[in-house]
């Protein structure tokens, strides 16, 4: 009698959920279409438009990068907090130690960009893996406090050490030749270079969301204890979570510091972390378009009301609580929700 009602135990274990249905079989989650027809036609009409900004005289292209290196920033975090449910205050640390990396690489060791970047996004990569191996078996604000004390220690750090510059940070950074062949002195060079890398960021990003190892993700956000009842090595699959999202969280600010050929305490600073979240809430969170919508908005709001002067923190904030009031799933949540298409 006891092996029924122990069959009886496993399967109540079971129970329906999409995110641990989309789990279970590997093998179904593969067959699903890669690219749905409303997501390719939205990266299209994204990519259109990117493509075509360096052409319009209205709109400065650097202002445009700006906005494309804290996209892939943000698209970064919302892997963390969109998919997994862990909510990160540090995620600064990544953006600033792999922006000093890369400008320091460029300008002291004379390295090409591509290998700044690289390096830049190394460190980050890096340094993930060692705090989130320290910060990934806490949950809740736990998590949080634990990863905006390691920013902290971070921040401190670039402070105080010499390479970083202190205050003044690394200026005159050499942007070079990509591959010994495109010179980024030219803004339309430089440009399509950085859109080039948001790109390969992003689908980076839509590919891992969108695999076997996304759905269990998913899984875990919705109930870890039963994604572990499955067998799942959870804390495994966070912290390969966490990494990704530090390492091209890193990726953005390496190509940022070689845009504006600096890089500065500002990338390092705890209010980083504090945008980055409100890029995701403001786009939508846990969508695939959302983050690069919030910041565009976000960075968007920063230039065309920075004239307000000492206003301009409280005219955003007005506007920021009007937003989540009004869309409660984000700009392209709602959006989703009202063509009934998840974006």
């Amino acid at each position: 009698m006891s092996e029924p009602r122990g069959g009886e135990a496993r399967a109540s274990v079971a129970l329906p959920s999409p995110a641990l249905d989309a789990a279970v079989p590997p093998a179904a989650a593969e067959r699903a279409p890669a690219w749905p027809a409303h997501h390719v036609i939205a990266f299209g009409i994204m990519v259109a438009v990117l493509a075509a900004v360096p052409f319009v005289k209205q709109i400065y292209p650097v202002f445009v990068m700006k906005a494309l290196c804290f996209a892939l920033f943000a698209c970064a975090f919302n892997v963390l907090i969109g998919y997994v449910g862990l909510l990160s205050f540090g995620h600064a640390a990544f953006l600033g130690l792999a922006g000093y990396t890369s400008a320091h690489a460029a300008k002291v060791w004379g390295a090409p960009p591509e290998a700044a970047i690289l390096l830049g996004t190394a460190a980050a990569g890096g340094l993930g893996v060692v705090l989130g191996a320290l910060a990934i078996r806490s949950r809740g604000i736990y998590f949080a406090n634990i990863t905006l004390a390691f920013a902290q220690m971070i921040y401190f750090y670039a402070l105080q050490a010499k390479f970083t510059g202190g205050e003044d940070g690394i200026q005159a950074v050499p942007r070079g030749t990509l591959l010994g062949l495109l010179d980024l002195r030219s803004p339309y060079a430089m440009y399509f270079t950085v859109l080039a890398i948001f790109l390969l960021g992003f689908l980076v990003i839509y590919r891992a969301i969108h695999s076997p190892f996304g759905q269990v993700l998913k899984a875990i956000r919705e109930n870890e204890p039963r994604a572990i009842s499955l067998g799942y090595r959870v804390e495994h699959y966070k912290l390969i979570a966490f990494v990704l999202s530090a390492t091209l969280s890193g990726l953005a600010g390496a190509t940022k510091a070689i845009v504006f050929q600096l890089a500065s305490l500002t990338d390092v600073h705890w209010t980083m972390s504090g945008e980055v979240v409100l890029m995701t809430l403001l786009g939508g969170l846990g969508t695939v378009f959302g983050p690069v919508a919030g910041a565009f908005i976000l960075i968007g709001l920063e230039n065309y009301l920075a004239q307000l002067g000492a206003w301009f923190t409280i005219t955003q904030g007005a506007i920021f609580v009007v937003c989540v009031l009004t869309f409660r799933r984000g700009v392209v949540g709602e959006l989703g929700r009202l063509l009934r298409k998840p974006l």
